[in-house]
């Protein structure tokens, strides 16, 4: 490769001021720094709510955006690190980051946060795949689990550790807003920088131009595994989305608590168990983990059922901490069952299809959502969401049992 490439392999050379163990480190933060931005705005929306005045409804539209932006660049700019370099893409999602954390400090109204969370989706959609790649390449040849786990831990922790950390900031400060956008512009440059002076562990290959064409795909040999576990899919993703975009707000307007750190840490309980669960379950066997991702998820939203419906908060948070095994283990579970089966030119094209489920269920129930507590109540609102996510758990169920059957 390297008489086929000696400018390439030259500049790489020249380039590798950071020593490998440091650059994994140091990607690791530049991605967590992503999710801790997305984390962060789980009680920040609700800062915005109250600071700016605008209707709940606008609250859960807000939340919803940034699934619409994700997606579209997961689409478009999910493999292109695969064929032009990890490290154009790294850094040119990091400027997009930089981007949506500027928005959200000038913030004055929710069109700047809306267009801050479009942004922000943007910028995670376009540099996940290509992070997740760096750290599995960059990690040592002995190791390479070593990568992929985290990987795993920089997303659902930034998530969990975004959202406690900016709910304490908001108890503890006025300038909250301020102090946790100066923060992430911080990291997000110091994750630039990670990625500028490390190594490239991508090559530039033919073909950048074709793969942002969206690929979704379901192939004949995956359809009874997709079809299995699409419904779970959709209805942990549901239960991510209300942690994430309904929980904090319910804790002043079902619960009665004004507490911005009880806020964040009803945004931080599912993503960190979930993290949890990730690393615990990662050598148990795929269909068993699925099963169990199933019966916790059915078991979470039923506990968030009763939380909400007899207003404990306590009762509510531990739904939301099963909710999180079972995000932790089906999720994880249906990329573990389907990716093998297909060929590997159609696997970009599957786990496509499985993040479409994934962030439309992330998205648009929670903007449904928001329509109905205007006609039905919040209550009644959170409890027919949730109650879907146990309908879609049982379909995966029935589908697995049969599987299991046929096995």
């Amino acid at each position: 490769m390297s008489s086929q490439h000696p400018a390439t392999s030259g500049t790489r050379a020249r380039r590798r001021t950071i020593p490998s163990g440091l650059a994994l480190a140091g990607t690791a933060v530049a991605f967590m720094s992503l999710y801790l931005g997305a984390g962060a705005l789980t009680p920040l929306l609700v800062d915005y709510k109250n600071r700016f005045g605008f209707a709940p409804e606008m609250l859960n539209v807000a939340f919803a955006v940034y699934a619409a932006g994700f997606l579209v660049a997961v689409l478009t700019l999910g493999s292109l690190s695969d064929y032009i370099g990890r490290r154009p893409v790294l850094i040119g999602g990091l400027i997009v980051q930089l981007a949506s954390n500027l928005l959200f400090l000038a913030a004055t109204d929710v069109s700047w946060v809306i267009a801050g969370r479009i942004v922000q989706g943007i910028a995670s959609g376009a540099a996940t795949a290509a992070f997740t790649a760096a750290m599995l390449e960059l990690a040592p040849e002995r190791n390479k689990r070593l990568g992929s786990i985290l990987g795993s831990v920089s997303l659902t922790g930034g998530l969990a550790l975004g959202s406690i950390l900016a709910g304490l900031a908001i108890e503890l400060t006025p300038a909250a807003n301020t102090i946790i956008c100066i923060v992430l512009i911080v990291l997000t440059v110091l994750g630039g920088l990670v990625a500028i002076f490390s190594r490239e562990t991508g090559a530039r290959t033919p073909g950048a131009m074709r793969s942002m064409i969206p690929r979704i795909s379901v192939p004949a040999a995956a359809r009874t595994e997709f079809f299995a576990a699409a419904p779970v899919v959709a209805a942990v993703w549901m239960l991510a989305g209300l942690s994430g975009g309904l929980a904090p707000n319910m804790v002043s307007s079902v619960f009665g608590i004004e507490s911005p750190f009880l806020g964040g840490f009803s945004g931080f309980v599912a993503p960190a168990v979930s993290t949890i669960t990730g690393v615990v379950l990662a050598t148990v066997p795929s269909r068993r983990a699925m099963v169990i991702g199933i019966y916790a998820s059915i078991i979470g939203a039923v506990a968030i059922i009763g939380g909400a419906t007899a207003e404990s908060l306590a009762l509510m948070v531990i739904g939301q901490a099963i909710a999180g095994i079972g995000f932790g283990s089906s999720f994880t579970a249906a990329l573990q069952l389907l990716v093998p089966i297909v060929q590997p030119q159609q696997r970009a094209g599957i786990v496509a299809s499985i993040y479409v489920v994934s962030y439309t269920a992330f998205g648009l129930p929670i903007v449904i959502e928001g329509q109905l507590v205007a006609r039905l109540g919040e209550i009644p609102a959170v409890v027919y969401y949730t109650g879907l996510t146990v309908l879609l758990t049982l379909v995966s169920l029935v589908a697995q049992a049969r599987i299991k059957r046929r096995a």
